[in-house]
């Protein structure tokens, strides 16, 4: 069962790859990192992502958000920017617009600490900015490669409207609401509706 499951990702597996060394060809760093995430009960965990940014990302924002008050805005209700000055290019912007740069968390599925579905991981100071009780509910499960924000709109939505659609559906989740999530996530990724 296990060599089944292995040999269904190696194309995704491939895919990855290939993205990985067409940004690395075009911004100097590693090909993955590992970001700090909250999940379940409220542990953290580390999270596998394709690097699609330049390497001083951190305070590349910091500069940009000082110096652009309206880009600081949008941050604070967002937590993103659809303009954003850390993505190295074209080939980056692809792969996170097709949501590639999120294929490795398919090893933090394997290793117990994601699902397919669930609420998105979010870095803690993006979780720090929710409601109390919708970060509550988020902590009741584990967070999830796809989820209901991201078939109902992904990055249009703010930082508390996200927290209400994950609320919402620790609250009401089923096995068949996970399915309908699984076979709409393929159309909302080809859409790349509100994904930047």
């Amino acid at each position: 069962m296990q060599r089944v499951a292995a040999a269904g990702l190696l194309p995704l597996l491939v895919i990855a790859g290939v993205a990985a060394i067409l940004i690395r060809a075009r911004s100097a760093g590693p090909i993955m990192y590992r970001a700090t995430r909250e999940g379940y009960k409220g542990r953290h965990f580390r999270m596998w992502k394709l690097r699609t940014m330049v390497a001083n990302a951190e305070e590349c924002l910091q500069r940009h958000l000082s110096a652009h008050p309206d880009a600081a805005e949008e941050w604070r209700i967002f937590g993103r920017l659809q303009d954003d000055p850390r993505i190295p290019g074209r080939i980056a912007m692809f792969v996170r617009r097709y949501s590639i740069d999120e294929l490795p968390q398919l090893f933090n599925v394997l290793a117990g600490e994601m699902n397919l579905v669930g609420p998105r991981p979010l870095p803690l100071d993006v979780a720090d900015g929710l409601r109390p009780s919708d970060r509550a509910q988020r902590r009741t499960m584990r967070p999830g490669m796809t989820g209901l924000w991201q078939v109902t709109g992904r990055s249009e939505r703010s930082i508390s409207a996200m927290g209400r659609i994950d609320s919402l559906y620790a609250r009401q989740h089923t096995v068949a609401l996970d399915l309908w999530i699984l076979l709409e996530t393929p159309v909302a990724v080809w859409r790349a509706r509100g994904s930047y």
